[in-house]
């Protein structure tokens, strides 16, 4: 019978149980991305806190494209002695870290007057209104290069893995989508052609890197927007073929997520998801069938009982957590202990700031 709290792997890395800590936008690191002190306390308490591993918030793979203010970077070479600091106390309190790399794309409210932004097809974000300049094959490889430097950045800093995020609106999936890739060359048009760019990064971080370094993806298992958007269908087919290609874990997630903000000059996003548990595990239910990399399911992990009954009723290897470490980043020791504690977090959303992500019950003792 599988446990929350087994021993499991994703690609060559041992991880001491199925509870990883989901990618989230902290929004504090410095004004260019280097980490400090508040950096290192945060993943301090996350490591203590029992996940067996943590996905850091997104990094930006090139410094003109910096999609959220106070984000992690890796773009250039000073990334990788800096980090160092960071690996080694996620490893000093018996955890694991795995950078995620991203480029925002037109899905950001951040400096947009003042930079390029790059699209597949010059189509307005309806959700921010930016409308990206269409990028060239040159851009493209461009992107393709950068992921796989930062990549080789991450494991010189002791990075246990990297994940590379196409959900959630950013590049990646607006590429897979083809509301927002309306392109006619080897990178748009027919499901595989869109999700080229995918594979093509894998590649160079594969060659980049040793042969044993874990490369996750999060994906969207549909950007629920019918036929306009990426379908379930077109995800399934992509998740076999990174399976192919020797992806080392699937995070499954789903999008969008967030509606328009209120107002223009004051953007306060707000998250509408669904209220039941593991509300993503259908679909990871299929995909984890289908292929042999360990499927990561995220979204609505609340309950130990239900996530057991997934592990014992379907393929799903591990769980990521987001809003529930914000609320409390040791909650998985707290499982530990008594799997029938109920999280603090009540997934109302009010974590998410353009300031940054913290929980709001903690910012009112705080105050």
């Amino acid at each position: 019978m599988k446990e929350l709290f087994d021993v499991t792997r994703l690609g060559n890395l041992e991880l001491k149980n199925r509870c990883l800590r989901a990618a989230t936008w902290e929004g504090i690191a410095e004004e260019k991305g280097q980490i400090n002190d508040q950096t290192l306390a945060l993943y301090a308490d996350l490591a203590r806190g029992g996940a067996a591993a943590l996905i850091t918030g997104y990094a930006f793979v090139l410094e003109e494209e910096q999609p959220s203010p106070k984000m992690f970077g890796a773009y250039n070479d000073t990334f990788i002695d800096a980090y160092k600091s960071l690996t080694d106390i996620v490893h000093e309190n018996d955890s694991k870290i795995v950078l995620q790399l991203v480029y925002g794309g037109s899905f950001t409210w951040f400096n947009t007057e003042s930079r390029v932004i790059w699209g597949p097809s010059a189509v307005t974000n309806k959700i921010s209104g930016v409308t990206p300049h269409e990028m060239t094959p040159l851009d493209i490889q461009t992107l393709i290069n950068a992921f796989g430097d930062a990549a080789r950045r991450a494991m010189e800093s002791g990075f246990d893995g990297v994940e590379m995020h196409a959900g959630h609106g950013y590049l990646l999936n607006q590429f897979l989508s083809p509301f927002f890739n309306r392109r006619e060359d080897v990178f748009g048009g027919s499901s595989e052609k869109r999700a080229r760019i995918i594979f093509d990064i894998f590649e160079n971080i594969r060659k980049k890197t040793a042969p044993d370094f874990p490369i996750l993806i999060k994906l969207n298992c549909s950007d629920f927007m019918g036929t306009k958007g990426f379908t379930f269908e077109e995800c399934l087919a992509l998740c076999k073929k990174l399976d192919t290609l020797g992806i080392a874990g699937i995070e499954i997630s789903g999008g969008p997520v967030f509606r328009a903000p209120k107002t223009e000059k004051e953007p306060t996003l707000e998250v509408t998801l669904p209220a039941q548990d593991s509300y993503f595990s259908e679909y990871a239910r299929v995909i984890a069938e289908a292929v042999s990399a360990p499927v990561i399911l995220v979204g609505g992990n609340r309950s130990v009982e239900t996530m057991e009954n997934l592990l014992n009723e379907t393929e799903i290897s591990c769980f990521s957590f987001s809003r529930p470490l914000l609320c409390e980043p040791d909650l998985i020791n707290k499982w530990k202990a008594d799997k029938s504690v109920k999280p603090r977090c009540t997934s109302c959303g009010q974590c998410f700031t353009l300031d940054g992500n913290n929980c709001i019950q903690n910012r009112e003792k705080a105050a």
